[in-house]
């Protein structure tokens, strides 16, 4: 199946019992058992198991082409079961930028609990190599990554790891669909479901999608249900219908987002732009090698630095000055004050999740706010 008729019906199917074309929310917190003792539904407890999340985890392995998922009440629990999965002890290498909350529960949850994580440059494929030690077990990876859009070379990261007999990951939020870190050699795809998947900024969640064929899998289901940390019954059920929808919506996003970023890299008020789908950006080539679209997601550096980002946030109209992407309305913010100080942040930088209203409005938004 193509990907927009396997989004409608990966996870899906007619209701048994009732016929509804509408999959219904299993509220249940447990199932009854056979005389016998045993479980025919083959579920027992909805923190180890739940129809909705089953079908959620089952629509999400397809749509990523991977053997298995297993979905979390939020990305960072997503990401901290990769993490929890290994020992104490154990070397990890990670981007120097990405995504702050992420970075921060390296540094400040598993570093202190025994695991060793160097930060380099993942753009520079020698940095990263470099960093390799006979302790290594993962390499983790965001592309394009958070706030600046530097593309990491996903299959030349992927032999890395695999050389040094380590497991490659892959922060996919901002590019579902339009990327696919399985099919470019990786082991394990991450995704805060509360972007784009979801889509309407109505339901918090994430997945872990894995290869056929990866061994630290079991350890990760294992630490979902144990952990607990797992998406409510309803929580599925809006993530799974915004999935429907993905494909057309990447692609929507994608188009406005590239007709904003062409406007904005030729206004004199704009130092740079950053958004892989522009023939200026450093990893340009490489983006349209490893994404099929741009996505949705674009920053950029407003001359005159922070008071004079934070001034053109505030006179934006359509833009909706909050934090979190991928819903379909646009959304601004001045990210060094979500980030915190940090030298990957220019202070003059403003990120911006395009939305689906018309991208002339969106632009006409943009060029009163920078006066």
């Amino acid at each position: 199946m193509r990907i927009e008729t396997l989004a409608v019906h990966a996870g899906h199917a007619v209701d048994a019992s009732t016929g509804a074309v509408a999959p219904p929310i299993h509220l249940s917190t447990t199932f009854e058992r056979a005389s016998d003792g045993s479980y025919p539904s083959g579920f027992v407890y909805s923190r180890s198991d739940n129809p909705n999340r089953h079908a959620l985890e089952q629509a999400m392995a397809a749509l990523e082409d991977g053997g298995e998922a297993a979905a979390f009440g939020s990305g960072l629990a997503a990401t901290a079961a990769v993490f929890q999965a290994l020992n104490p002890g154990d070397h990890v290498i990670a981007p120097a930028e990405g995504y702050h909350g992420a970075l921060r529960q390296f540094r400040e949850v598993f570093v202190p609990w025994g695991l060793q994580v160097d930060f380099v440059d993942m753009t520079d494929l020698g940095a990263a190599e470099a960093a390799v030690r006979a302790e290594t077990k993962l390499i983790w990876t965001e592309t394009p990554s958070n706030p600046q859009l530097k593309i990491t070379d996903l299959a030349a990261v992927a032999q890395i790891a695999h050389r040094a007999g380590a497991v490659c990951a892959c922060d996919n939020t901002w590019a579902p669909i339009i990327q696919q870190p399985l099919a470019l050699g990786l082991d394990f795809v991450v995704h805060a479901t509360t972007k784009y998947i979801g889509g309407h900024s109505d339901v918090t969640g994430g997945v872990l999608v894995a290869r056929r064929d990866t061994l630290l899998f079991p350890r990760i289901r294992n630490i979902q249900a144990l952990s607990g940390g797992v998406p409510s019954p309803f929580d599925c059920w809006l993530t799974l219908r915004g999935l429907r929808t993905l494909p057309w919506r990447m692609r929507a996003h994608s188009e406005n987002a590239l007709q904003v970023a062409t406007f904005l890299s030729s206004h004199p008020r704009i130092e740079r732009v950053n958004y892989p789908g522009l023939s200026s950006h450093a990893g340009h080539e490489l983006a349209r090698r490893q994404m099929s679209a741009g996505g949705g997601m674009l920053s950029f550096e407003v001359r005159g630095g922070r008071e004079a980002a934070i001034a053109v946030a505030a006179k934006a109209k359509i833009f909706i000055r909050a934090t979190s992407l991928g819903g379909v309305e646009s959304l601004i913010e001045h990210r060094a004050s979500v980030a915190g100080e940090s030298p990957e942040t220019p202070q003059g930088l403003l990120r911006a999740s395009i939305g689906l209203e018309h991208p002339d409005d969106l632009i006409e938004d943009l060029d009163q706010a920078l006066g």
